[in-house]
């Protein structure tokens, strides 16, 4: 029980300097503030949309920007604001959606190519020699055209091209950690190969798969928005940040607002994404590399 107390106690204080270190960066904050305030819209939009973001107003079409619409309104009288707030719901979940699935497929696949070797490696790397031949945006695109518009699909396209990226980090950061002391003692004690695998590798590994996942996640928005706005993402009349831009490109000159609003959130939030992801990257850093 002791010894049990004494090792949480050192997780605890080991969690609490990071945590101190963290904030100590500017950039972090910033970041945490964002993707703080990103999260809170996304799941409680109904307590900050001050519209339904469905609702016509055919009295109020096009309306510039003002205290009743501080975003304006669109061709259809809908309050900007409100469909911009209720876009934040759909692209979070892009975000997490899009990267997790991939995630987890290249944490598995990368752990065992990178620990094992031999013919899985030459198979797996003949796999990422077809899929790396073609550009990400292309393939995936390619993917949703013959599945079908739609969230779903999008995420089966995105996962089914992007799990290669973080297999290959995660096999990377496997071999470099496989010929570490406490590998070929885990081996030399009898443990499992899953045991060395996820109890001991994989720990050691992770920090700059992480770090890669929280900018993917700021990509995910974009390349989501850019296949909402070519219409194989989100559908209308549903509120996402690239079919809101969709929707405002023929009124550019005349509603600049329809288009500029839902741009301006995908960028803050990917600079959200990216500020923590660069500063994790800083604090993750092993010292002296």
């Amino acid at each position: 029980m002791t010894v049990l107390t004494l090792t949480h106690s050192r997780t605890r204080g080991r969690l609490a300097a990071f945590l101190a270190r963290a904030f100590a960066r500017p950039s972090f904050v910033i970041g945490i503030v964002i993707l703080g305030l990103s999260l809170a819209l996304a799941v409680f939009p109904q307590l900050f949309a001050p519209y339904d973001p469905l609702a016509f107003d055919l009295q109020a079409i096009q309306q510039g920007p003002s205290l009743a619409h501080p975003f304006g309104t669109d061709n259809f009288g809908r309050d900007v604001l409100s469909r911009v707030i209720w876009a934040y719901r759909v692209d979070m979940q892009m975000a997490f959606f899009a990267t997790i699935f991939a995630l987890l497929i290249g944490l598995t696949v990368g752990a065992f190519v990178g620990y094992y070797g031999g013919i899985a490696d030459v198979i797996f790397g003949r796999c990422v020699d077809a899929i790396i031949t073609f550009p990400f945006l292309v393939l995936v695109i390619a993917i949703v055209a013959v599945l079908g518009p739609g969230l779903v699909n999008m995420y089966v396209a995105i996962t089914a091209v992007n799990w290669v990226y973080y297999a290959r980090l995660t096999r990377a950061e496997i071999m470099a950690q496989k010929a570490n002391d406490y590998a070929a003692a885990g081996r030399v004690l009898g443990y499992s190969d899953r045991r060395i695998i996820f109890r001991h590798l994989l720990p050691n590994a992770i920090s700059p798969i992480l770090v890669y996942w929280m900018t993917d996640m700021a990509l995910a928005i974009l390349l989501g928005s850019s296949l909402g706005y070519l219409g194989l993402g989100a559908q209308p009349p549903a509120a996402e940040w690239g079919v809101l831009i969709a929707e405002g490109r023929n009124f550019l000159m005349t509603a600049w607002w329809m288009s500029l609003m839902p741009g301006i959130a995908i960028v803050l939030t990917g600079l959200g994404f990216s500020l923590v992801g660069d500063a994790l990257a800083d604090l993750l850093r092993p010292k002296g590399r």
